[in-house]
């Protein structure tokens, strides 16, 4: 597949990475050239020096050949701009943009984006899914990472094991003897920031965290074995009043009202703002990272705190003042992974990584076969993928122990006419199965393949 990567930041960096390792032909544009040497010293793809929107470099890009654009740069309207003349000079099939400016997604304005106007297929919005990610966190009390799969009827959660765990230091192999009437299965877990894809007899040990696919039927009651029986938070106070913290309220009051929510915002002007777009949420004016303005707050009876401002200092540090003052959980946006292996051992809940999110959700709609949904784990160590079984595969009529599959892909489950089916080896898949599956980075493209459609009768 040939793509046009447009934007040579941390996203399409990420992105030129996932595709050149599966030996798709990528080439970056961007106008920074420190950016684009830095692509061309560590990554196996072309990169040149050049506006995005530019019909010439976009030529020089290979545009007439490509398959696909993902246009991610800092700027809403060149990567709108660069799919436009994608679309009209090059006849580029799928074009991929992100848009953060919240006006251009306005229902009054959808129009805008349909074929006949400015013909991109996929809008990305940053703050939208990132609001979304920490919703569903926030609707599952306990986790780390949660991803709603195959529409609800299952759930990828990861917990961290403390010291009242009920099956730490149990073979992992046992726990399906143990938990007979429980839907779920351990795919992963990370001990000592390092990520390992269990066999039968690994364990889980206190501070590991654990990634495990669960039917939804049973996702309370297998979250108790793994120690967590938290309540969902009634009192939450969200630092940072910008577009990622407005949306998260707004989710938050749509889905379930009674909710105590408090917005900390530093700017003066953005606090009026939101005054007066909320009727029910106390705004408070001020830094997080404030005694006086946490006190006010009444951080120490909050069962929540998220920080989501745009400074990744002030959102760890802020996050650490609010468990020391008696907050029972905190939620921290960290865009920068240089802080990842940090967040943890200093206490921090759960970590939400823009990066990570956004890169997950634009390779969604890039990986081919029949690729229905991809979730990114930690730090892209492995990717967890819907993939859906046609009446032509190889699969086809085979049990799970005779599909030739490599220790790094494991099956999570197999969803059948809206049933969850645990993955027992002898479970023989059908056409028309969804088959849910976590496979290390290195193994995604044997995914793709397994699921691919060689030939199509008609």
């Amino acid at each position: 597949m040939r793509v046009i990567i447009c934007g040579a930041g941390q996203v399409g960096y990420n992105i030129a990475a996932y595709l050149s390792r599966e030996n798709n032909n990528v080439t970056v544009v961007d106008t920074q050239a420190p950016l684009i040497n830095k692509i061309n010293d560590n990554l196996e793809v072309n990169a040149i020096v050049g506006h995005a929107s530019n019909p010439d470099v976009l030529d020089a890009a290979g545009a007439k050949d490509a398959d696909m654009m993902i246009a991610v740069t800092q700027s809403d309207e060149i990567n709108m701009v660069a799919c436009q003349i994608g679309h009209s000079l090059f006849g580029i099939p799928k074009k991929i943009a992100r848009v953060r400016e919240q006006a251009y997604l306005q229902p009054e304005w959808s129009n805008l984006f349909s074929r006949a106007h400015m013909p991109i297929d996929v809008i990305i919005s940053p703050e939208v899914i990132i609001a979304n990610d920490i919703s569903q966190r926030l609707s599952v009390p306990g986790t780390t990472f949660v991803s709603t799969l195959s529409e609800g009827l299952a759930y990828m959660i990861g917990v961290v094991c403390e010291e009242d765990c009920p099956i730490v230091n149990t073979p992992i192999n046992q726990l399906r003897n143990l938990f007979p009437d429980l839907s779920f299965q351990i795919l992963a877990f990370r001990r000592n920031n390092k990520a390992v894809i269990p066999d039968g007899q690994d364990h889980l040990e206190v501070g590991d965290e654990v990634f495990f696919i669960v039917s939804s039927k049973h996702l309370m009651r297998t979250m108790r074995i793994f120690g967590h029986e938290e309540k969902e938070a009634q009192r939450i106070i969200i630092a940072g009043g910008g577009n990622i913290g407005t949306g998260l309220a707004h989710i938050m009051r749509e889905r379930k009202r009674g909710v105590d929510i408090k917005i900390i915002d530093r700017n003066k002007e953005r606090a009026e703002h939101l005054s007066q777009l909320f009727d029910d949420v106390i705004i408070l004016n001020g830094s997080a990272l404030e005694q006086n303005i946490l006190d006010e707050a009444s951080i120490s009876y909050a069962d929540t705190f998220i920080a989501v401002t745009n400074d990744d200092e002030s959102n760890i540090l802020g996050s650490l003042l609010a468990k020391q003052y008696g907050c029972k959980r905190v939620i921290t946006l960290v865009n920068n992974e240089v802080y990842s292996p940090l967040v943890g051992p200093l206490g921090v809940d759960a970590m939400v990584s823009p990066r990570s999110l956004i890169v997950a959700t634009i390779m969604q709609h890039v990986r081919r076969g029949r690729i229905k949904g991809l979730y990114n784990l930690r730090d892209g160590f492995a990717e967890v993928l819907e993939a859906e079984v046609s009446q032509n595969s190889g699969l086809v009529n085979t049990s799970i122990m005779d599909i030739n599959m490599p220790h790094e892909i494991v099956v999570g489950c197999i969803i059948r006419d809206g049933e969850f089916i645990k993955p027992d080896p002898s479970v023989v898949i059908r056409a028309g199965d969804t088959v849910i599956i976590l496979a290390a980075r290195e193994q995604v493209n044997e995914v793709e393949k397994m699921f691919s459609v060689q030939v199509d009768l008609f």
